[in-house]
């Protein structure tokens, strides 16, 4: 049975050797930027068209994961997401469609390439501190989620001298989530101080 750390590695191989470029977001991301916690969930935003899907579902399948064929064609279609499952760890991932929106293109743009697993695997694409800090507040706004808005909050206690306050401030007010951000950066800021 495969750890956690090689059910990443596993996957990112099969989205490179498919040619679709991947983000990893969500609670990996702010473990790697913030504070780190357990999760049975991977979370990735890729770039993938109608072209790319079938040689990453065979990939897959080969490896004797689940994906399901058409929930994976419709997330492509709707620009939504669908899962991946080794069935045999329990190892879960959710593939998210990049939107089309300002913010996502901006985000995936901006990605960085980090050594996210340590060790020898490696380097992977994940989201910046900042746009990790704007998904989760935007998460939390959407799902009244306590844990997202902490994610976040120690993703800028951590990494507070370098954050791009002014990036921050921007995006926050396209994503409705400024009244958060002023929260949680008064809090990392005494926190901190």
């Amino acid at each position: 049975m495969i750890n956690q750390r090689e059910f990443i590695s596993q996957l990112i191989a099969h989205l490179g050797a498919s040619e679709i470029p991947y983000m990893l977001c969500g609670s990996v991301a702010s473990s790697f930027h913030g504070e780190p916690r357990a999760t049975k969930d991977v979370d990735l935003v890729i770039e993938c068209g109608r072209r790319h899907l079938p040689g990453l579902l065979r990939r897959l399948h080969g490896a004797g994961w689940y994906a399901s064929d058409v929930a994976a064609m419709e997330a492509i279609e709707q620009r939504t997401m669908f899962n991946i499952i080794d069935p045999d760890s329990g190892w879960k991932a959710d593939l998210i469609v990049r939107k089309d929106r300002a913010f996502s293109l901006c985000e995936f743009a901006r990605r960085q390439t980090a050594a996210v697993l340590g060790g020898d695997y490696p380097t992977m694409r994940l989201t910046t501190p900042e746009d990790t800090i704007l998904s989760k507040l935007e998460w939390s706004l959407g799902s009244h989620s306590r844990q997202q808005y902490r994610d976040a909050l120690q993703v800028a206690i951590i990494g507070r001298e370098k954050l791009d306050r002014d990036y921050l401030e921007q995006w926050a007010g396209a994503l409705g989530v400024e009244e958060l951000l002023r929260k949680l950066l008064a809090e990392a800021d005494e926190q901190s101080g």
